[in-house]
């Protein structure tokens, strides 16, 4: 059973940093799609950013130049390393997995999805 596991999260002032990271576990498959999301309250689930199974990345207008996506194969495990933080930048992150290639992966659907982290800017 594919699981996700967030960590990371926090409330940190408007221009710091945190790195939030997902623990996967349940499978071995080598090609794996994964992907970050977030939700504020009152809003729609935007993505963030995603990593493909060579490595590609994909980001949100928002956060380019300020979030890096990345991954460690061997320990299952993917990253957000998230600086200049703004207050807009509030919100639920999701980590979600999938096993088959989709287009647009800030839009597609992933099969598999943690609980979430809470991230909390302050202005």
């Amino acid at each position: 059973q594919v699981q996700l596991v967030e960590s990371g999260g926090g409330s940190v002032q408007a221009g710091g940093s945190l790195r939030l990271s997902c623990a996967a576990s349940g499978y071995t498959y080598t090609r794996t799609y994964m992907g970050w999301f977030r939700q504020a309250p009152g809003k729609g689930r935007e993505g963030v950013a995603a990593i493909d199974s060579a490595g590609s990345t994909s980001y949100a207008d928002s956060v380019k130049g300020r979030f890096t996506i990345s991954k460690d194969s061997a320990k299952y495990t993917l990253y957000l390393q998230m600086n200049s933080l703004k207050p807009e930048d509030t919100a639920m992150y999701y980590c979600a997995a999938d096993f088959l290639w989709a287009p647009a992966p800030l839009a597609r659907r992933y099969d598999y999805w943690g609980q979430g982290t809470q991230v909390t800017v302050s202005s």
